[in-house]
């Protein structure tokens, strides 16, 4: 009777066991359970609103574009943000060196530059966002030299720039630049007019390519370095207001010796105008975006007739001259 009891007991301990121990898995798995289903949801809801924060022609996204072209980007967005009531592009406008470094920003879907990555470069933002990076020639630039209205200088030799961007010219003009480091323009000078020769200790630097046009025109023995686009559109209200403070210099012809030509865009084209360079777009999007949207346009006829109507030379379309004459 003593063993009968005591199994008894037993077996009521190890029921009591059980059914313990299958609370205990329920619930955990149900726990189990939530946790993997908060998870998915997350997981989907993330995706969704990756894939669907915007399209080729809605949605909002930043971009950084070199100062220099300032004018004409904010051309094109008007534009194609008319074209597309849901789009909106928000440009920040920088030096050259600081639109490259916002690649490393997750949020700047595209920057505007004078050049193409770096082989460098590039193998970073693809080993950083798992991407490789789009890029295209849109148009072709020039750096406008500007005097003030009462300079007797405004013909200029390549020759004759180097002197003066050295210190070393027969007269004392003072070069002033959209800041004196890290800028396309800046850049372009060192590099293709110095060929890594060192500016004189008098350069000036101005905050924005405005600035430049505002100090030439209050200095008569300053000499700005600006972006074409600044200036180079006579039908624009803005730079008619500013070719009246200012005179745009010419330079010397590169196929005529002693032919002297403005950074007009028939001279840009036909490569008499020794002073020009490349307008890029580098797309860094994993989808079909409104980035890729925005780079369409740009490179389309609509947004390469405003690069045209601005007094750049558009690279992804047929540019035609029409060689007339003039009765005396």
């Amino acid at each position: 009777m003593v063993r009968s009891g005591y199994t008894g007991v037993t077996e009521k301990i190890i029921d009591v066991k059980f059914a313990l121990m299958a609370e205990c898995f329920h619930k955990c798995r149900v726990f189990f359970c939530l946790i993997s289903l908060f998870f998915l949801l997350n997981s989907c809801g993330s995706n969704t609103e990756n894939q669907q924060k915007d399209t080729i022609d809605s949605g909002t996204i930043y971009i950084s574009a070199d100062e220099s072209f300032k004018p004409v980007i904010d051309s094109e967005i008007q534009v194609f943000q008319a074209l597309h009531r849901d789009a909106r592009i928000i440009p920040f406008y920088k030096p050259e060196a600081d639109c490259i470094k916002d690649l490393a920003i997750d949020s700047i879907r595209m920057v505007i530059i004078t050049r193409r990555l770096t082989q460098q470069e590039e193998n970073f933002i693809v080993d950083s966002f798992k991407l490789g990076p789009q890029s295209l020639i849109l148009a072709k630039d020039a750096v406008a030299v500007i005097v003030n209205p009462s300079s007797p200088d405004s013909l200029f030799t390549m020759g004759e720039l180097v002197q003066i961007l050295t210190g070393r010219f027969k007269k004392n003009l003072i070069p002033i630049f959209d800041g004196t480091h890290a800028t396309s323009t800046v850049h372009f000078i060192i590099d293709s007019v110095l060929h890594g020769d060192t500016l004189t200790s008098k350069t000036m630097a101005a905050k924005t390519s405005e600035g430049v046009i505002d100090y030439v025109s209050k200095n008569p023995d300053a000499i700005g370095f600006i972006g074409i686009s600044w200036v180079g559109n006579h039908d624009d209200t803005t730079q008619q207001s500013f070719l009246k403070r200012i005179k745009m210099a010419s330079l010397e012809s590169t196929d005529i010796p002693g032919h002297y030509v403005l950074a007009w865009q028939a001279n840009i084209y036909a490569g008499r105008y020794p002073m020009t360079r490349d307008l890029v777009y580098i797309l860094k999007e994993k989808y079909t975006g409104l980035g890729k949207g925005f780079a369409n346009f740009l490179s389309g006829e609509q947004g390469q007739l405003i690069f045209k109507r601005a007094y750049l030379v558009p690279m992804q379309m047929n540019f035609n001259i029409r060689v007339t004459k003039l009765n005396e």
